[in-house]
């Protein structure tokens, strides 16, 4: 496990549009080490990738109907809340059609392939910076049975997502059975503690991570659950 872990911010990105070479904006402002894992948040992705719509902010129904448009499976409803299995395989709500963050009559879509994106990303920071970092895609999701939110990995490159512990003994000698641990999460999750929601700070880098951390694999095939292993759809 690593000694320590810091979270920098990289601050100074300009709004980003549809077409916008993430990779060149941030490798301009971000001095990067190898073994860095640059976390980007999904708004500014979405942007870059044109995945924004028009929607009126005042009509939830026009709302509803872009998250149900956007879904495979309702799981939930309660009042104007829905909660889907969207086609990227996640299950959050409102098929994470977001208002906050973006313009004024425009909401932003998850974008088509997180793990795509981020390996894009990534492949673009290694050409122009000469180092050899991962990336992961970050959104804001809530938990069953617990209030409040957390940043979660939508897609990431260059990262072994789960890190499987089974087998190996914990400090007291016994065998672990049952233990994985979704390491992309928890990258997503300390680095917002430096993003935050409202401070305009989208990009972050954290350094530290275990090198046996990285590798190859993908969010949406080794940390979404598939449909016959979960209890609860």
């Amino acid at each position: 496990m690593p000694a320590a872990l810091s979270v920098i911010a990289v601050e100074g990105l300009p709004e980003i549009g549809r077409g916008d070479d993430l990779a060149g904006l941030i490798a301009e402002r971000a001095e990067l080490a190898d073994g860095d894992v640059v976390v980007v948040t999904q708004k500014i992705v979405s942007k870059a990738e044109g995945r924004m719509v028009a929607v009126d902010p005042d009509d939830e129904s026009e709302r509803r109907a872009l998250a149900l448009r956007e879904a495979v499976r309702v799981l939930r409803r309660r009042g104007e809340l829905v909660i889907t299995e969207t086609r990227q395989g996640f299950v959050c709500a409102n098929s994470g059609v977001d208002l906050s963050n973006v313009p004024a009559g425009q909401a932003a879509l998850l974008p088509e392939d997180p793990d795509r994106s981020a390996r894009r990303i990534r492949d673009g920071l290694r050409a122009r910076s000469g180092r050899e970092v991962a990336v992961v895609v970050s959104d804001t999701f809530g938990r069953a049975w617990r209030r409040g939110v957390t940043d979660v990995a939508l897609g990431s490159a260059g990262l072994r997502p789960v890190v499987d512990l089974r087998g190996t003994r914990d400090a007291n000698g016994r065998v672990l059975v049952a233990t994985e641990i979704c390491v992309v999460d928890e990258i997503a999750s300390a680095a917002e503690l430096v993003m935050g929601k409202a401070s305009g700070v989208p990009v972050a880098v954290v350094r530290g991570v275990e090198t046996s951390w990285f590798g190859e694999g993908s969010v949406r095939r080794d940390v979404v659950r598939p449909y016959g292993e979960d209890l609860f759809r």
